[in-house]
């Protein structure tokens, strides 16, 4: 359903989360206009390649993750001409994407006095990076170093590690699509628009959510764990089958773990003082691991899935990136298009839909 389409939007935006919420607007049915610089070759993600991919030139794989449903235009705004191109597209636009500088706004004719008293119903929609620090350069892998993400993540005996995406980046994304939403339904009830912000800073701590309480309740500095997680066990625990394949758990509940220990022949487990509730696993995790262990070398993964799908036990398998795009496909997920006449492919960005 194409709830926006007769929404505008303006795209100024370059790298992943300005340019994803974009996208996510012109996947509910809203027109999209992109305008890039003409400097380094446009939005810089154009530029950004595995080693080896084959997507003709000017469109990177990155660049198509994150740049679809939209039109595309080259403008300096640096130039005077190029700037009175953008606010005639402005007046009739409903909604301005944007991630420029701070100091960019007032060169480029964009502050938020200009925008309120001449464009009274659209909406401007800033992402910054630091609201420490406005006009400081922001990346993700910056953002997660400084937000307490890295030092959470990683091994206990390894370094301080990235996720494998730009976590930050999409958690400020998501921050923005709520916000300009909450926007446009706010207009309807008041005939204004408004100038909103939203920073990959906050939106990186906002997401700290149980990490930060633990911290802020306890005293107590959250170490990294790799994929364990602090307050719950087996949870996050991994195991290999006697096939090869890796299994993670999720046991959140003491009746949860004593199906685990039927299904794997370990009966006597919950009986062990060390493993007789959740605290005491958490506190005895390393050996309860081992246990763990012993009986999963000794399963094969499909039988493991069969009998704990049945018994409602919380559990999957560690799958890879081609066997989730097969899952994907049947969800109806992938979204195919050409940009500018180069075929494309993504996951779809919306992941809800209207029940009744």
């Amino acid at each position: 359903m194409k709830w926006l389409q007769d929404i505008k939007v303006v795209d100024l935006s370059t790298v992943l989360a300005g340019p994803s919420v974009a996208s996510f607007l012109g996947e509910l049915g809203a027109q999209v206009h992109k305008i890039e610089s003409p400097h380094a070759g446009g939005d810089v993600t154009r530029s950004w390649r595995v080693p080896g991919e084959q997507t003709p030139e000017p469109v990177s794989a990155y660049f198509a993750a994150i740049n679809y449903c939209k039109s595309y235009e080259v403008l300096d705004l640096r130039d005077a001409e190029a700037q009175h191109l953008l606010h005639q597209l402005l007046a009739n636009a409903d909604i301005l994407i944007s991630n420029y500088k701070e100091d960019d706004y007032e060169k480029f004719g964009l502050s938020a006095d200009h925008i309120r008293s001449t464009y009274p119903l659209l909406i401007h929609a800033r992402l910054r990076g630091f609201d420490s620090d406005p006009n400081r350069v922001a990346y993700d892998v910056v953002l997660q170093a400084e937000c307490g993400m890295m030092a959470l993540n990683g091994s206990p005996d390894g370094p301080p590690t990235k996720f494998p995406i730009a976590i930050v980046d999409v958690l400020a994304a998501h921050q923005m699509k709520e916000a300009i939403l909450l926007a446009l339904f706010q207009r309807e009830r008041s005939g204004q628009g408004c100038v909103l912000g939203a920073s990959l800073e906050k939106a990186g701590i906002a997401s700290l959510v149980n990490q930060a309480s633990n911290y802020l309740m306890t005293g107590q500095l959250p170490q990294r764990m790799g994929s364990q997680h602090p307050n719950i066990a087996p949870y996050g625990d991994f195991f290999l089958c006697s096939d090869g394949q890796w299994i993670v758990l999720a046991i959140g509940s003491n009746r949860q773990f004593h199906d685990l220990c039927q299904v794997i022949g370990m009966i006597e487990l919950p009986m062990d003082l060390r493993f007789k509730d959740n605290p005491q696993r958490v506190l005895h995790r390393e050996a309860l691991n081992e246990s763990l262990s012993q009986a999963f070398a000794q399963m094969a993964s499909d039988d493991f899935m069969r009998q704990s799908k049945a018994q409602n036990i919380p559990a999957g398998v560690i799958r890879t990136m081609d066997q989730v795009m097969e899952i994907a496909k049947q969800l109806k997920m992938i979204h195919q298009e050409d940009i500018e006449k180069i075929p494309t492919a993504r996951v779809k960005s919306i992941a809800f839909e209207i029940i009744a």
